[in-house]
């Protein structure tokens, strides 16, 4: 049975065992069930007896409730279902691609290109219009570049967030439509 109080880290502050302050506990135990209120002693006796820590739960409750468990194999089972569920998380690529307010018609057509490429690949799009020395007077020169090429795009592409200024950057997210919204 584990004898500390507090775990090492700043992340595992569970308080247990002899670092309990409250002198009744609500207490649960894993193979018997509901408890009911005990004493500190008492549940700490029990902890023992069933080779197990006494673990706060819910040290806010009125009286704090605390738990009789197997604490090592409980943390263990928490970290393999953090794991799992990393393992699980699908990853989101974004490609940016790069805009000037004074840029032409073919540039924007080849930049597009590559936008539509991208977002077939099922890759997020992030466009972006550059505001250069005096550009930043007139931010609506940047707005109006992204509104001409949303339209070359919109067959592919769901607009996740319209242009919006972030510092010298015009900015418009967009992402591949989903073939269940196609249907």
């Amino acid at each position: 049975m584990n004898k500390q109080g507090r775990g090492k880290g700043k992340k595992d502050s569970v308080i247990m065992n002899e670092a309990i302050r409250a002198n009744e506990l609500r207490v649960i135990s894993d193979t018997k069930g509901q408890l009911g209120i005990l004493s500190k002693a008492e549940a700490l006796q029990l902890a023992e007896e069933e080779g197990a820590d006494l673990v706060l739960m819910s040290p806010d409750a009125k009286p704090p409730v605390a738990k009789i468990m197997d604490y090592g194999k409980y943390k263990y089972q928490q970290e393999k279902k953090k794991k799992e569920a990393r393992k699980n998380q699908k990853k989101i690529d974004v490609k940016e691609v790069k805009f000037s307010c004074k840029i032409a018609q073919n540039d924007i057509d080849y930049k597009v290109k590559h936008a539509r490429e991208f977002l077939d690949k099922g890759k997020h799009v992030k466009l972006r219009v550059f505001l250069r020395g005096r550009e930043m007077a007139t931010p609506q020169l940047g707005v109006e570049v992204l509104n001409n090429i949303w339209p070359l795009l919109e067959d592919v592409a769901t607009l996740e967030k319209p242009p919006v200024q972030e510092g010298r950057y015009i900015s418009m997210y967009v992402v591949p439509k989903n073939e269940h919204k196609k249907n």
